[in-house]
């Protein structure tokens, strides 16, 4: 059976911080897609306090998440374990995009691995239900290892590639949606 928690405590905490992968799901406040992001890099995720959680967003194949957060702030953080004993964890809330140029990634920055050459933001979210349930169905795997092909290729991007991603696929959702400002700064000015 699962379980409803009142905050993320310290075995809560443990759990998450074992989990290799997490998934994050957003959709659009009107039709459009529902959208679901893996997210690997261990030290991509941070438990900043009993209800707030919050991961570096790191340039990908679009930019969903973001547009669904200007758009209605909903999004559902999972944890799914892979290892001996089955549990998902889901950490539903509201959650906000940090721009690298903002004082409150500044204040978020000393939580995460700040090498990876493709940072975007760091998406902050506000925990408003915290549950778990069996994961029963869920195959039990091994991890071997990170995958390090998204940094490998995003530290061969230039400033250019960048500003280009930025007002192309990360500018509007595969619905629209705004996403990116146009003035959204390079991961090249992002103080390491």
């Amino acid at each position: 059976m699962g379980k409803v928690f009142d905050r993320i405590d310290d075995k809560l905490r443990a759990f998450i911080a074992e989990q290799p992968l997490f998934f994050v799901g957003t959709a659009p406040s009107a039709g459009g897609h529902v959208n679901v992001s893996p997210k690997g890099y261990r030290d991509t995720f941070a438990v900043v306090d009993e209800h707030t959680v919050a991961y570096l967003d790191l340039y990908g194949s679009g930019a969903e998440t973001i547009a669904h957060l200007r758009d209605n702030g909903r999004i559902t953080v999972m944890f799914c374990a892979f290892g001996r004993a089955p549990r998902i964890l889901r950490l539903f809330g509201t959650g906000r995009v940090a721009r690298p140029d903002s004082p409150e990634f500044d204040r978020l920055r000393g939580h995460f691995g700040l090498q990876h050459p493709g940072i975007r933001s760091v998406v902050v979210v506000e925990v408003e239900r915290i549950a778990d349930s069996c994961g029963w169905s869920v195959p039990r795997m091994d991890l071997v290892e990170e995958r390090p092909v998204l940094d490998s290729v995003q530290a061969t991007r230039t400033d250019a590639d960048y500003a280009r991603r930025v007002a192309g696929d990360n500018s509007a959702s595969i619905d629209g949606l705004p996403a990116l400002e146009p003035d959204h700064p390079l991961p090249s000015s992002i103080a390491r």
